[in-house]
């Protein structure tokens, strides 16, 4: 090895480090974010299930608020003969890093399935 390459290595690992961990941050945090952008969509679901079994809005909310993650908020409407559940939620991180997740679920009224629909 010459004389004027020593500490070559060094250098090179001090400048990759910061940037191997910069990316193993951002790649756990995309895994938290994904998780959550779940959890909203399996939240509008359940919301959806409950309000198109009759419950009472309060309880599909209820059921909604319980598989959605903390913080978020939850809709239920009906339009016409679906039930519409919607869950907005900041991404986990600091402030959400600006990320708001967000599902919808419908799902037919069994009142409206009973009146008018096929047996």
């Amino acid at each position: 090895m010459r004389r004027s390459d020593r500490g070559f290595a060094t250098v090179e690992a001090a400048m990759v480090l910061p940037v191997l961990a910069l990316l193993t941050v951002t790649l756990l945090w995309a895994l938290a974010a994904a998780a959550a952008q779940i959890r909203c969509v399996d939240a509008a679901r359940a919301g959806a299930r409950a309000a198109a079994r009759s419950e009472p809005l309060a309880s599909a909310e209820a059921a909604a608020r319980a598989a959605a993650p903390e913080g978020a908020r939850v809709a239920v409407t009906r339009s016409g003969e679906l039930w519409r559940v919607t869950v907005d939620a900041e991404a986990p991180g600091p402030r959400g890093m600006g990320l708001t997740l967000h599902a919808d679920a419908a799902a037919l009224a069994e009142d409206a399935a009973a009146v008018g629909g096929p047996p």
